[in-house]
């Protein structure tokens, strides 16, 4: 494993993690079909740097439970119980989302980039993904804990996140329709990824306690 791989998978996960339409990258598209691209721009810079420190600190989290077995098989049974809730809730309980088409006041580029902070800063998302993507990565030997790699990862990180969102900021109006639609059935996609992540969960916890 080099250091150009590190950037790569850290690049791939990211880019993988925030395609999906969300709140962040979908503000940022409309903050940019509203007010112009400087703006949301300003917005993404300020998400990013939130989330270069969500990638930090999960990946040194998860160099801390790799290396306790106990922790780690604790971590994954609770895991396994919040996302059976969330596949449950997202799949028959939650409500189907509503597209909001209501108008984005203008504020300056200054406000938009603390308001990319605070969105990106209220989604908890990125700390347990890149805790199980490290994890998982490190299991195959293609990830290393030392500073250094995870330096690299991170950076590769903040590279795909910001070509994704610049990629919504881009190209929003050409698949908007895509997108509403997406959102429209946002809780079934969830719970269907909450529901697959469960199951591999289990899995991983039935292997550990037969081995």
């Amino acid at each position: 494993m080099n250091l150009i791989t590190s950037l790569l998978l850290g690049f791939v996960t990211a880019f993988v993690g925030i395609t999906p339409p969300g709140l962040i990258n979908m503000t940022a598209a409309k903050v940019n079909l509203k007010e112009g691209k400087r703006s949301a721009l300003w917005f993404v810079s300020g998400a990013v740097i939130i989330i270069f420190f969500q990638a930090y600190l999960a990946i040194l989290f998860a160099r801390y439970i790799d290396k306790r077995p106990d922790v780690l098989i604790l971590l994954r049974e609770a895991g396994f119980g919040v996302f059976t809730l969330l596949t449950i809730y997202f799949l028959w309980i939650a409500k189907k989302p509503k597209i909001k088409k209501g108008k984005i006041k203008k504020y300056s580029s200054t406000k938009r980039f603390f308001l990319g902070m605070l969105l990106s800063a209220l989604n908890f998302f990125p700390i347990p993904y890149y805790v199980f993507v490290s994890v998982t990565l490190s299991s195959y030997n293609l990830f290393s804990y030392s500073m250094t790699y995870i330096f690299v990862f991170v950076t590769g990180v903040v590279l795909g996140s910001s070509l994704v969102f610049y990629c919504y900021i881009t190209f929003f109006q050409k698949i908007q329709d895509k997108t509403d639609y997406i959102m429209r059935n946002m809780n079934t996609i969830i719970g269907s990824i909450t529901g697959l992540i469960a199951a591999i969960t289990l899995i991983n916890i039935i292997r550990y306690y037969l081995r």
